[in-house]
């Protein structure tokens, strides 16, 4: 029986929501070890001088605990 941990991260990209996932994504690959999926929260962008700025994420990731 496995036993998984959910933590909240943001991230954030220039291109878009799906960049923005795989940013966070990547970067919490680099800590968490049996990572197993995620779940967009939510989603929001910044706007500045007349366009979208930057688009951001708050995912929850779903990893497996070791069996040590």
């Amino acid at each position: 029986m496995s036993v998984a941990r959910v933590t909240e991260i943001s991230a954030s990209s220039k291109k878009g929501f799906e960049d923005a996932i795989k940013v966070g994504l990547k970067r919490a690959d680099k800590t968490l070890r049996g990572i197993k999926g995620a779940w967009v929260k939510e989603q929001k962008v910044t706007y500045k001088d007349g366009d979208v700025d930057e688009f951001q994420v708050n995912i929850l990731v779903t990893f497996e605990l070791d069996d040590d």
